[in-house]
Formats: C-alpha cells, structure tokens, sequence
C-alpha cells in the first residue's frame, strides 16, 4: 500500500498551536490519515518567526513531525511558472504562499491550508478543500 502523502501550510500548525483542545485540530486529523506530513522550509520560517522563547520547545516538538522540504531549483522553477499564469489571470500572491505552493507542486503533493484565498488561482496545485471556497 502507498503511503499517503500531504504537504500542509502554516495556518494549520497555528491553527494547531492555538487551540485549547487539540482534538478539534483539522492537524490532527490529518496525522491519523495520512502517513507523512511535510512542510516546506518557508513554512517552518513562518511558524518559527516571532515565537516568544517559552513556546520554541512546543513549536520545535511540533515541527519535528513532519518531513520539511526545501525550496530548490525544482519549486523556483515551478513558481516562475505559476507567476506567468497568475499574470494571465491579474492576480497575485504574497512570495512565500508562492514558495510554499511551488514546492507543493514540484514535490507532487497534495496541499492543505486554512486560507484557501491565498492559493485558489493557483491551477496545478491540488488543495484538499478547495470543495470549500
């Protein structure tokens, strides 16, 4: 059997770390479904950036969870692409959401966010909730 596979976007890990009761985390959903997580290293940036020294212990527990990938010459050269065709569309979105999409794509993974507006007008990214919008 293949494992399954899902790249998620900070707004799940936040999402995560400020609920009172963790059981009602879309996270933790998906760590009882899927095999491996992943995140992109922009994402760990994002999670990280801020943080007040006494979280950094849950905050590193957490992310030691996941796989993270990096944004490499595959995921720049995806978003090259994916910024020509947001500029078809006049549309555009923040650089790392970009990043974070990119690296979702080259990698081959199916994506799951909280903000759904951020990557909606991205074509080849395949949101788990896009049922949703």
């Amino acid at each position: 059997m293949a494992d399954k596979k899902l790249m998620v976007d900070s707004s799940l890990l936040i999402d995560y770390f400020r609920k009172t009761d963790k059981n009602n985390a879309r996270l933790l959903a998906h760590f009882r479904t899927y095999n491996i997580l992943y995140i992109t290293s922009i994402t760990e940036f994002e999670v990280l950036n801020g943080a007040k020294p006494f979280h950094l212990e849950f905050l590193n527990g957490m992310l030691s969870k996941f796989i993270v990938l990096d944004f490499d010459s595959r995921a720049a050269r995806q978003a090259a692409v994916i910024t020509e065709q947001l500029k078809t569309k006049r549309k555009n979105i923040d650089k790392p959401d970009l990043f974070i999409a990119a690296t979702a794509i080259a990698n081959g993974l199916p994506f799951d966010t909280l903000n759904i507006k951020h990557f909606i007008y991205i074509d080849e990214l395949f949101m788990l909730n896009q049922k949703d919008s």
